[in-house]
């Protein structure tokens, strides 16, 4: 199971948030970004599941208020894991930044790359205990 990338954006399409685990070009990053754009802000959000194949992949995504969490995943790989991981990660910034915004995610970017990297190690699913990410988390911030 492996991960192909993370993206996270707002409704209108601006990428706030963007982990590659698997190599593409800058201008497959931009095409890819706007195709899943334009997939998942066309879907019915009551009516649909929050998984799509998407090109050789398949997407699991879920949103969170204005926000878009993508995930970029193998066809073969099991969804609810990927759904599951999503919401423990806005859980975990959502404990880390007390009520996690938009603008969060705009200003600490750096932040929020070391969530990432204590959840998901080169697109494997590392940790998934909320309270050992946010203790990693809280002894990287001591260090600063």
């Amino acid at each position: 199971m492996t991960l192909q990338y993370i993206i996270c954006m707002n409704r209108q399409g601006k990428v706030r948030l963007a982990k590659w685990y698997a190599d593409y070009s800058n201008e497959e990053k931009y095409r890819l970004n706007a195709d899943v754009h334009k997939l998942i802000s066309s879907r019915d959000q009551k009516h649909q599941s929050n998984f799509v194949e998407f090109q050789n992949n398949k997407l699991v995504y879920k949103r969170y208020a204005g926000l878009y969490f993508i995930a970029g995943i193998d066809l073969l790989d099991n969804e609810l894991i990927y759904l599951s991981s999503i919401h423990l990660f806005v859980e975990v910034l959502d404990s880390y930044f007390e009520n996690v915004c938009e603008l969060d995610l705009v200003f600490n970017f750096y932040k929020i790359y070391s969530v990432l990297d204590e959840m998901f190690l080169a697109g494997e699913i590392q940790e998934t205990s909320k309270t050992v990410i946010l203790n990693r988390l809280q002894h990287v911030d001591a260090l600063e």
